[in-house]
């Protein structure tokens, strides 16, 4: 099992992002929102990251809760494997008001990654 995050998955395409928001649907297990796409012409499933400024004012706090948002992604990005041609795009937004735990964050994300899987 691969427990990598390559630059090669990474959501960077504004374009890609755009369409993103226009036509993707969402899910929210509080502290993680996520914005998702089903897109076939991709060949890896790509995320992407966000803690709002407006919430946290400092960056070091914004930085290490992306830190731990893209550490539960690559831990639990094997949730995200099924047998069809989908891949996806992905844009986990955080929208809790205080920092927390890695195991609320972990258990959140499972949540919401095993909501979008039905």
């Amino acid at each position: 099992m691969n427990f990598s995050f390559p630059k090669s998955e990474k959501l960077k395409s504004k374009k890609a992002i755009k369409l993103l928001f226009a036509e993707g649907k969402t899910f929210t297990k509080y502290p993680i929102k996520l914005f998702y796409l089903p897109i076939e012409s991709s060949s890896k499933t790509k995320a992407a990251f966000s803690v709002p400024k407006h919430n946290f004012k400092k960056a070091v706090t914004r930085n290490r809760i992306k830190r731990q948002l893209r550490e539960v992604y690559r831990h639990q990005k094997h949730l995200l494997k099924n047998d069809g041609d989908f891949k996806y795009l992905l844009f986990f937004l955080y929208i809790g008001k205080e920092n927390s735990a890695y195991t609320a964050i972990d258990k959140s994300f499972i949540n919401v990654l095993k909501k979008m899987k039905k």
